[in-house]
């Protein structure tokens, strides 16, 4: 019988303490849930190259250019003028969260536009004012690289498709 009461007990402290966990996965989701729904009236948090040269030109204060193009390639083919680099997989590290203003526009930049969206939900839901520039640097140099990545990943592109 004593040993039914120690099996009793490891069962109910088990599922005491991993109660929590639970309710952090569900706090957490609630919270990204929350951002997402968000997207479609706050234009999916994207800006235009333009737009993002406009400001810079402008000499604008109320936003930070993060380029979280990985390495390699880095920064190859030169940066924005007064952006930061925090690789897209290290920006949510608490040192480099630190670097961001929560009450700016923080838009990230990266080779094509794709890698920049990884981390946009969670800088999101963390309470940032984070953005993505349309096409990333492919969009801001002309002739970049990226361009050319886009145009070999499409090239031939003829899947089945249905209707």
């Amino acid at each position: 019988m004593k040993r039914f009461h120690v099996i009793f007990f490891a069962l109910v402290l088990s599922v005491i303490l991993a109660a929590p966990a639970v309710y952090a996965a569900d706090d957490m989701a609630a919270k990204l849930n929350a951002a997402l729904m968000k997207a479609p009236s706050e234009g999916h948090w994207q800006i235009k190259t333009a737009d993002v040269a406009k400001m810079v030109t402008e000499k604008k204060t109320d936003f930070l250019v993060v380029d979280v193009r990985p390495t390699p390639p880095g920064q190859m083919g030169g940066k924005i003028p007064g952006s930061i680099y925090i690789p897209y997989n290290e920006i949510l590290k608490p040192e480099n969260l630190k670097k961001l203003p929560k009450d700016k526009k923080v838009i990230l930049v990266c080779v094509t536009g794709q890698t920049q969206n990884l981390p946009i939900l969670a800088l999101r839901a963390l309470g940032y004012k984070a953005y993505t520039m349309t096409f990333g640097m492919s969009s801001w140099i002309k002739g970049y690289m990226g361009a050319k990545f886009m145009q070999d990943a499409i090239s031939g592109a003829n899947y089945p498709v249905e209707k």
